[in-house]
């Protein structure tokens, strides 16, 4: 009998551990933090976009961690540097993969979220950039496919472009144009040929369109030609090291015209003098100090990152943070599991369907075209004593 109580006591023991184990089990699954993936550039000569893309969305997501995340979850960031390159950007995507991540904020440059793009889409893995603006992110025209789990904060290339056209024409009154651009760069030549179009549609002629092979440090051959057609404005789609010595050197060269650029010019008061960025304009998303919950947002930045890094792709991305964790938490609420396909699907659904309501720091509200492009008005940005200043809504 004394065997046999303690048989039966031994294999109570034994359930109730079972039982408790269970329930941990449990309890640990429904509180795992959800796995979000940032990334980007973060060293090397655009890492002033990649850190200010990381450090924007980290602060979101921070933020709303430290509010009790998604539904009692915490969203855990698995941060990795594509140090600019297409084959790391791919290899640390699929490394994220891996890890469990159940969506993406990301990629930062446009080559390298186009290779990201290709690895994505197969697998539905919901994507938002805060950065990449080349129409074929989200849109594959040869094939007419309409990449469904891939969205955008940022402007795409065609808008920027015309924009800077019609304030060329509409507002600086110009009757001629130059361009210089980087050939083979998907963003430079995408904002030049849209410049370009709409230019021939208002009028303005261009009189030189010139372009430079990446890496160039000397620009002085194409902006003398420049010089020699005295061109009212010069459009400088580029990144802003770039526009910084093109800038530089072309006032060097006799070039007198006002500078036009897109929103790659952000930092660029780092890579020129104030004398010859003076008057310079170029198209932007984030309009400083702009209202309350802007400089909330500065303040905020500021105090966690510094100001360094503090620019339109910082607070596109603290919005593509909130439209994601605002996505996820609709598919939380659907009690899915998370990383499964149906997960997926109602992420990449809450996104379009969901995100009207948002108040971010550069939209009042994210709908989104059908390619899956946000609507949204342009900020005009000018250079005015050495600085970056908001001029207008356009």
């Amino acid at each position: 009998m004394k065997k046999s109580r303690l048989l039966s006591l031994a294999i109570v023991v034994l359930l109730c551990f079972g039982l408790l184990a269970g329930c941990s089990g449990k309890t640990q699954g429904s509180d795992a933090p959800i796995k979000v993936g940032i990334l980007g550039c973060h060293t090397g000569e655009y890492a002033v976009y990649g850190l200010g893309v990381m450090n924007g969305a980290e602060l979101y997501i921070k933020q709303l961690n430290e509010k009790g995340g998604i539904n009692g979850k915490q969203i855990e960031l698995i941060i990795l540097d594509n140090k600019a390159d297409n084959t790391e950007a791919i290899t640390a995507f699929n490394r994220m993969v891996d890890e469990g991540i159940t969506a993406l904020i990301g990629d930062v440059l446009t080559g390298n979220t186009l290779a990201v793009v290709a690895e994505a889409y197969p697998i539905n893995m919901p994507m938002i950039t805060a950065s990449a603006t080349a129409a074929e992110v989200t849109y594959d025209p040869e094939s007419d496919t309409v990449y469904s789990n891939v969205f955008r904060t940022c402007f795409i290339d065609p808008f920027q472009g015309e924009k800077m056209a019609q304030f060329a024409a509409e507002v600086l009154n110009a009757k001629t144009a130059a361009i210089i651009y980087e050939t083979g760069n998907d963003y430079s030549v995408g904002l030049s040929n849209a410049f370009v179009a709409k230019a021939n549609e208002l009028g303005i002629s261009i009189v030189a369109q010139v372009g430079y092979a990446t890496g160039d440090v000397d620009f002085k051959s194409q902006l003398t030609t420049i010089a020699s057609k005295n061109p009212d404005v010069v459009f400088c789609p580029n990144y802003y090291e770039d526009d910084g010595l093109i800038v530089t050197q072309a006032r060097e060269v006799g070039v007198t015209a006002t500078f036009l650029g897109g929103d790659g010019w952000a930092g660029v008061s780092g890579y020129a003098s104030a004398q010859d960025l003076e008057g310079s304009y170029y198209c932007s998303a984030y309009a400083p100090q702009s209202s309350d919950e802007v400089k909330k947002f500065e303040a905020d930045y500021i105090e966690a990152y510094g100001e360094d890094t503090l620019n339109m792709f910082a607070a596109n991305a603290y919005d593509a943070a909130m439209v994601l964790c605002n996505a996820l938490a609709v598919a939380e609420g659907k009690g899915l599991k998370a990383g499964s396909e149906d997960y997926k699907q109602a992420v990449i659904d809450a996104i379009r369907e969901n995100s009207g309501d948002l108040k971010g720091i550069t939209s009042d509200g994210y709908t989104f075209d059908e390619y899956n492009n946000p609507i949204k008005n342009a900020v005009i940005m000018r250079l005015k004593d050495g600085k970056e200043v908001y001029d207008r809504m356009f």
